[in-house]
């Protein structure tokens, strides 16, 4: 699923928080993954990990846009993994998931956090 550019079409706030959120908390599973098993998760895991973080927030996305969501995922993941020693890594990852708690603020998890919102409106162009 590609969105248009056209304000009819673009997602609402709520939709689109949503979608940055999946994007950073799929992010955040990919690199303790890989710090934890040196195995990076399929963009089909990807996709399985968003419906289930989806379903507890009683949320739906169709598969194809999952994927997108997962796949956008992995392109951060790699990105950090790539920009930063193992140590800096694991520190990121840390206080990305103690992040996935709305009363834990990390100026780390504002800047990632803005990166999947570039991403996803790189996504909203296309």
């Amino acid at each position: 699923m590609t969105w248009e550019k056209a304000s009819t079409n673009a997602p609402s706030m709520s939709e689109r928080g949503m979608r940055v959120a999946l994007i950073f908390a799929l992010a955040a599973e990919r690199l303790t993954a890989f710090y934890e098993h040196a195995q990076w998760l399929t963009e089909a895991q990807g996709a399985s990990l968003a419906a289930d973080w989806l379903n507890r927030s009683r949320n739906k996305l169709a598969l194809a846009e999952r994927r997108q969501l997962s796949a956008l995922s992995d392109s951060l993941a790699r990105q950090i993994e790539a920009s930063l020693s193992r140590e800096a890594g694991m520190y990121t990852v840390h206080e990305m998931m103690e992040s996935l708690d709305p009363n834990h603020h990390s100026a780390i998890a504002e800047s990632l956090l803005a990166e999947c919102e570039r991403l996803l409106d790189g996504l909203v162009m296309e």
